[in-house]
């Protein structure tokens, strides 16, 4: 469980600093060609731009962070079967 707060940590931070870096691109595009684009502007365009690109960028990461939910999952479900097993044999049924 350590290990996935881990990765979900990371997924999650390298996301962000994906939506920060694209919206400072867009903000100094616009500050080159003249333009002053509002932050909150850049911002918007900058989680929409992020968004099919951190899919690509950190696939490996998502993929790592899917993984250690499905086994936490399985591991739960596993004991959530123990349990009803056990629970039925204790009503002798």
């Amino acid at each position: 469980m350590g290990t996935l707060l881990v990765s979900i940590l990371l997924y999650t931070v390298a996301r962000l600093l994906l939506v920060v870096v694209v919206a400072a691109i867009i903000m100094g595009i616009g500050a080159l060609a003249g333009v002053t684009v509002p932050l909150l502007v850049a911002a918007v365009f900058g989680v929409l731009i992020a968004l099919p690109l951190g899919m690509v960028l950190f696939k490996k990461l998502r993929v790592r962070v899917n993984t250690q939910i499905a086994a936490v999952d399985a591991e739960r479900r596993r004991k959530h079967d123990d349990l009803q097993t056990r629970l039925r044999g204790a009503d002798g049924k």
